[in-house]
Formats: structure tokens, C-alpha cells, sequence
């Protein structure tokens, strides 16, 4: 048997049941970590863009959480700690992050009132929307099983 600890589907075929993971805790890393490196939409936007993207989340159950996006050379990571080379870096609280999450804040809104805060190459961000695309349709196959207390 070769289960992947966080799919439903085994690269083998094999399928099993998959719990719930906490968002933010290291399985919910993972969990996206096999998505983003399995999936040809991912590899796609790598194939013409390269961006590191660094994600910080303060005041959660797990403290300060800090994950990657990697993306460049055909490749796409997604993983604990910073990027590197880091382009861009999202800082916010997690009831902010929470809320982008599920849909109960619009990123962009929460850009503009300050809860989300940038800092970096924003235009290398704004050229590397295809990638965001991409990551959106990897997030949303993640957040059915995600538990967001």
C-alpha cells in the first residue's frame, strides 16, 4: 500500500477516507503541499512566472504560522517557513485570515482596510495572477476538509 497521508486518492489509485485538518497546523501544510505539487494547473503558471510568496498569520491557536508559495522552473511548492527567494509577503491576523478563507472577507477589501498587509515586488505580484488562479482552484480542494476554530 502507498498512502499519501493526506488524500483521498493515492497516486496508486488506491482511495481512503481523510479526516479533517485544523487550518494553519502543519497537516493543512501538507495537505496543500501535495495538492500544489500535484497539480498541472500549478505547473502550468510555473512554466511562465516565478514568484516566492510568503504567507505570515499572527495571533492564531498554533501562534505565529508561517508558510510558502515557490513557484518557477515548471515547479510549484508549498510549505513551513518563508520563501526563498522571497518576493512578496502577506502579514495579517487570524481572524483575517479566517475570513479570506472562507469567503466572509474579500481579500482585495481586506488589502485595501489595511488587514492584510504587502510588502515586496508588487508588481511581480500583479504579473503572476495566472499563479493565484491556479492556487485558488489547489485551496479550494483543501477547504472542504479544513477546520478553520
Amino acid at each position: 500500500m502507498c498512502w499519501l497521508r493526506v488524500r483521498s486518492r493515492c497516486r496508486c489509485g488506491q482511495t481512503r477516507r481523510v479526516s479533517n485538518v485544523r487550518y494553519l497546523s502543519l497537516e493543512w501544510i501538507d495537505a496543500l503541499s501535495v495538492e500544489v505539487s500535484t497539480s498541472d494547473a500549478m505547473r502550468s503558471a510555473a512554466a511562465d512566472h516565478t514568484i516566492g510568496v510568503t504567507q505570515v498569520v499572527n495571533g492564531g491557536p498554533e501562534g505565529t504560522v508561517v508558510y510558502h508559495l515557490q513557484v518557477g522552473d515548471g515547479r510549484a511548492s508549498f510549505g513551513p517557513g518563508a520563501a526563498d527567494p522571497e518576493d512578496v509577503r502577506f502579514e495579517q491576523d487570524w481572524d483575517t485570515a479566517v475570513a479570506v478563507a472562507t469567503d466572509a472577507l474579500n481579500a482585495q477589501q481586506a488589502f485595501i482596510t489595511g488587514r492584510i498587509r504587502l510588502f515586496g515586488d508588487q508588481q511581480k505580484l500583479q504579473a503572476s495572477t495566472p499563479v493565484f488562479a491556479a492556487l485558488d482552484a489547489v485551496f479550494t480542494t483543501v477547504r472542504a476538509r479544513t477546520d478553520y476554530r
